[in-house]
């Protein structure tokens, strides 16, 4: 899912807060073992949405807004 979204968006190489603390472009299991990380967090755009319901999150895509 999320090789599918780059393809068509690609993304920056490097990300970084604003206090120069690097961001990884997708965190894994591996990352965090005292969670069960299908359970409390997923991959981004799948089920159950924990990290947004898009692949990239809104780096490439804007918020939809709805009134």
């Amino acid at each position: 899912t999320v090789r599918k979204a780059e393809a068509r968006m690609p993304e920056r190489d490097h990300l970084m807060t604003t206090s120069s603390v690097p961001i990884h472009r997708l965190y894994m299991p591996q990352d965090n073992a005292s969670l069960d990380y299908m359970r409390d967090i997923s991959f981004p755009g799948e089920y159950p949405y924990t990290r947004g319901v898009q692949p990239t999150m809104y780096r490439a895509k804007p918020w939809t807004m709805r009134m």
